[in-house]
C-alpha cells in the first residue's frame, strides 16, 4: 500500500510539469512568431511535446496505482514504461518536424529576431529550473523512475532555453542565421531525448537489467550467515519497482523453519540495502555439504 501512496504523491510533479509546459509553450510560440525567432518557436514546440510526455507519465502513474487483478497478478506498474514509449514516438515526430523546418530556413535569408524573444526565453529558463528542482526532490522522495525522467527533461528544457537566449542575443550582431541554427540544434535535442526515453522504456519492457546492480545484490547476499552458495540472482524493472529472484544454497541439515528464516534475511537485506520490496527467494540444499 505504501508504494501506491507514493505513486499518488508523484502525480503532483506530473501536474506541475503539464501546467508549466502549457503556459510556456503558448508564450514561446506566440512571442516567437510575433518577434521572428525560429529558435523560440522551436523551443515552444519542444515544450508542446513535453506536455504529451508529462501527460503520458501522469496516465502511467494513475494506471500503476491500480491493484493486482486476475489478469495482472503482479499489478500494473509497467504502465509507466508503456506511457513513456508512446511519448517517445510523439516527441520524435515533432523533433523531425523542427529539423526539417529549420534545415529549410538555413538556406534562406532569415530576419534577426527581436531582443524581446531573448528576455522571454531567459525568464522561461529560470521557471523551468525551479520546476526541475521540485521534481528532482519529489522523485527522490517517492522513488519514481518516471519522475526522475520528468525532472531530467525539465533540466534539459531549462538548458535549451538558455541556449535559445544566447542564440537570440548573438543574432543581434548581423548573424541572424544563428537563431535558425539554434532551432536546428533544438530539433536534434528533441530527437535525442526521444531516443533516450525509447531506449530506457524498451530496456525495461524486455526485462533488461544492469549487471553492475546485480553484482551489488550478490555482494550483499553472499556475506549472510548460513548462505553457503548463491546460485542465481536475477532482477527486472517493473515500472518504478524492482522484482528480484534469488536462489541460495544452505546446509541440508537445517529444518524448514531455519531455512525460511534465512530466506527472510535475504529479503530484509534486499529491502534495507537496495530498496527492493519484491524479492522471491528459493532455498536449496548445499551440494558440497551433501557430498561431504
Amino acid at each position: 500500500m505504501e508504494r501506491y501512496s507514493q505513486l499518488k504523491k508523484g502525480e503532483k510533479g506530473a501536474w506541475l510539469s503539464i501546467i508549466t509546459y502549457i503556459i510556456l509553450a503558448a508564450v514561446k510560440l506566440t512571442i516567437g512568431t510575433l518577434f521572428f525567432s525560429d529558435a523560440l518557436r522551436a523551443d515552444g514546440l519542444n515544450n508542446a511535446t513535453d506536455i504529451v510526455a508529462s501527460i503520458a507519465v501522469l496516465v502511467g502513474l494513475r494506471i500503476s496505482q491500480k491493484p493486482p487483478d486476475a489478469n495482472h497478478p503482479y499489478g500494473h506498474f509497467r504502465a509507466e514504461n508503456i506511457a513513456s514509449l508512446i511519448a517517445a514516438f510523439i516527441m520524435a515526430a515533432v523533433g523531425l518536424q523542427v529539423l526539417v523546418e529549420a534545415g529549410r530556413k538555413l538556406f534562406t535569408e532569415p530576419e534577426a529576431p527581436d531582443l524581446t524573444a531573448g528576455w522571454v526565453s531567459f525568464i522561461c529558463a529560470l521557471i523551468m529550473f525551479v520546476v526541475y528542482r521540485y521534481n528532482k526532490k519529489l522523485a527522490k522522495d517517492v522513488n519514481s523512475q518516471a519522475l526522475v525522467a520528468v525532472a531530467a527533461d525539465n533540466r534539459s528544457d531549462a538548458l535549451v532555453s538558455i541556449g535559445v537566449t544566447i542564440g537570440i542575443l548573438a543574432s543581434q550582431w548581423n548573424i541572424a542565421w544563428l537563431d535558425t541554427l539554434t532551432a536546428f540544434i533544438i530539433g536534434l535535442l528533441i530527437c535525442y531525448t526521444a531516443f533516450d526515453i525509447f531506449q530506457k522504456a524498451t530496456h525495461s519492457l524486455t526485462d533488461g537489467f544492469h549487471e553492475r546492480d546485480l553484482n551489488q545484490y550478490k555482494a550483499s547476499i553472499e556475506v549472510l550467515e548460513h548462505v553457503e552458495a548463491l546460485k542465481v540472482v536475477k532482477a527486472r524493472q517493473v515500472g518504478s519497482s524492482i522484482y528480484a529472484d534469488v536462489v541460495i544454497e544452505v546446509s541440508p541439515d537445517l529444518n524448514v523453519r531455519d531455512s525460511h528464516r534465512i530466506a527472510d534475511q535475504v529479503e530484509e537485506v534486499m529491502r534495507d540495502e537496495h530498496q527492493i520490496s519484491n524479492t522471491h527467494v528459493h532455498v536449496e540444499p548445499s551440494e558440497e555439504t551433501k557430498q561431504s
